[in-house]
């Protein structure tokens, strides 16, 4: 469907009307019916609003290891293995602008999926390298976690998920979990001693 033709019809009722219980039974007549979007269907880059783009730009390029595609002085496009970009990031709206204040809405954090384990442990050691903290971290059952944020306050999640048939399941639904991440055997996926003592900062994540 061209972008041009989707519309939002809201039958003549003010936008600020609808109440939660409306948008639920609007949601149930409609998963009644409507067909689920493909399998395949992926969600793609994310393009983030900064303060000052040089700073991102250090941050997602040397900190997180993406590769800078384009700087166009007040944007740039940044990318992992030759996509046409998974991190956009401009400060056309938001130059010099602070984080969103507590209680707004806006998004709450955005996932790096990294394709092996070992991977993960790279980047946590990365950041840890580069002198950035976590923000917490979680065993999910389906996936791994690590939270942090980058210097505008975005929330950003270290991902790798496990392969579906480890998922845990209930009557064959995918349930969640939330247990401790095991830092120690993840960071021994590196195959090297910890040197800088990285475990002994990361055991108050719990």
């Amino acid at each position: 469907m061209a972008a041009s033709n989707v519309r939002v019809n809201l039958t003549n009722k003010d936008y600020n009307s609808i109440t939660e219980k409306e948008c639920c039974n609007e949601k149930k007549k409609s998963t009644m019916t409507d067909p689920s979007i493909p399998a395949e269907t992926r969600i793609g880059h994310v393009h983030l609003k900064v303060a000052d783009l040089e700073r991102a730009l250090g941050f997602y390029r040397d900190y997180l290891g993406f590769d800078l595609l384009f700087n166009m002085g007040s944007a740039a496009f940044l990318s992992a293995g030759g996509y046409h970009h998974h991190i956009g990031l401009n400060t056309w709206e938001s130059k010099d602008g602070s984080p969103p204040a507590p209680g707004t809405t806006g998004l709450y954090h955005f996932a790096i999926n990294y394709p092996a384990r070992k991977d993960l442990a790279i980047a946590l050691k990365r950041v840890l390298d580069h002198g950035w903290s976590i923000d917490g971290a979680s065993d999910h059952g389906t996936h791994e976690a690590i939270y942090l944020h980058d210097p505008d306050f975005n929330g950003i999640e270290f991902a790798w998920d496990r392969h579906p048939s480890q998922w845990p399941r209930r009557d064959g639904a995918i349930t969640f979990s939330r247990q401790p991440l095991d830092f120690a055997s993840l960071l021994a996926e590196l195959g090297e001693p910890d040197e800088a003592g990285y475990l002994a900062v990361l055991s108050e994540y719990k």
